[in-house]
């Protein structure tokens, strides 16, 4: 689904189900951070390891 499918979705879980994901990925940055280890993201279609290192220069806190 589009952003602007999930915006006008009739079902309120489906509507917010974006913002809960961006909310869990943050989460998720912030703890590898604070537990300095890596997090998997995909880009382009393919895995790719972020070191705490690497989430800290990006301003993760």
């Amino acid at each position: 689904m589009t952003n602007e499918q999930l915006a006008q979705a009739k079902d309120k879980d489906l509507a917010a189900s974006l913002i809960a994901i961006r909310r869990a990925a943050r989460a998720a940055r912030e703890a590898a951070v604070r537990t300095n280890t890596a997090i998997v993201v995909q880009r382009d279609q393919k895995p790719v390891r972020v070191t705490a290192d690497e989430l800290r220069k990006a301003g993760v806190k």
